[in-house]
């Protein structure tokens, strides 16, 4: 099986090169902030604009300028259900080159560590809840974002063919839903936490007296905020070295509901919360086994209530510059 199963993680050099891929997202931008309060003093990134990771020869070209150490693959091209469905292609084609790209540059020019960041849509659409990262490809994916799913499959599995061939000691994480400072909240690119968000804001300003949100509330979903999970990628990059990929989430969920209810308080909302049922509530529960990052030794620290008022602080003091 190579070096990589003789490799041992320690903490990371804090002057070494650093390449976050993808720092201006929201899981990029996070990671870049962590970082730089854990004292690393050489971090590099670069905006798509000057730098196009679909680009093969440009991605190698700035692998040879800088020879980072180190190396999160945040960068993605990612998007809501409306977005995923309608633009498979762009999802299948984009992710993939970026990953084939990063990665073989990331090879060609040694580097050491290497954490590659999927999505918890790599699963089943009907795998047992709590998901294990051995449902992986157990089953059928969910139809509406299939595209996007398996190019993050391909990245899982190249991550695990480099470990084979080459003995890297490179890894994979998969997050749940996340939220926090710098999401999108755009009425059509959005998740369903950064929507409410916006949607009951805008309803506590205008004082409206109802707000009605799709399907019947019932749903359980899990959110992990995006700080906790830029401290749980450096968590594990200094002390986690395996081929599976893995779970990323709070081990815990919420209905719809009762995530709408939080939102509401978090915003000062006071009018009547409606539900029209006539609407579709999409899978009943999704929600990750996070054993594993437990055994690793980490487990997450921002509680949804706190977390839901700081992304709708923060929110507020950006409204005007925010993906709307």
């Amino acid at each position: 099986m190579g070096p990589s199963k003789h490799f041992v993680p320690s903490n990371l050099d804090r002057s070494s090169t650093f390449y976050v891929a993808g720092h201006r997202g929201l899981v990029g931008s996070a990671i870049w902030r962590n970082l730089q309060s854990e004292g690393f003093t050489n971090l590099i990134g670069q905006n798509s604009s000057a730098l196009d990771l679909k680009d093969r020869q440009a991605t190698f070209d700035f692998f040879a300028q800088n020879s980072p150490r180190y190396v999160v693959l945040a960068a993605a091209r990612v998007g809501g259900i409306l977005a995923n469905s309608t633009y498979p292609v762009d999802f299948l084609s984009d992710n993939l080159r970026i990953q084939v790209n990063v990665l073989d540059a990331a090879l060609e020019h040694g580097v050491e560590r290497l954490l590659f960041l999927g999505s918890s849509c790599i699963y089943p659409k009907f795998a047992e809840q709590p998901i294990r990262e051995d449902s992986l490809l157990t089953g059928h994916l969910e139809p509406t974002n299939d595209a996007y799913a398996i190019a993050k499959i391909a990245g899982i599995m190249q991550i695990q063919a480099i470990r084979r061939q080459y003995g890297l000691p490179w890894i994979s994480a998969m997050p749940t839903n996340l939220y926090g400072p710098g999401d999108n909240f755009s009425h059509d690119g959005s998740h369903v936490l950064p929507a409410l968000i916006r949607r009951y804001d805008e309803a506590a300003r205008t004082g409206a007296a109802t707000v009605t949100n799709w399907g019947t509330g019932s749903p359980r979903r899990e959110f992990l905020h995006v700080d906790d999970m830029a401290a749980a990628c450096l968590h594990l990059l200094e002390n986690y070295n395996g081929a599976e990929q893995v779970n990323v989430g709070t081990g815990t969920d919420v209905t719809i509901k009762e995530l709408a209810s939080i939102v509401a308080n978090a915003v000062g909302y006071e009018g009547e919360i409606r539900w029209d049922t006539s609407k579709p509530d999409g899978t009943p529960q999704k929600l990750l086994d996070v054993s594993n990052l437990a055994k690793a030794g980490w487990t997450s620290s921002i509680g949804l209530k706190d977390g839901v008022e700081r992304t709708v602080e923060w929110y507020r003091s950006n409204v005007d510059r925010v993906r709307t």
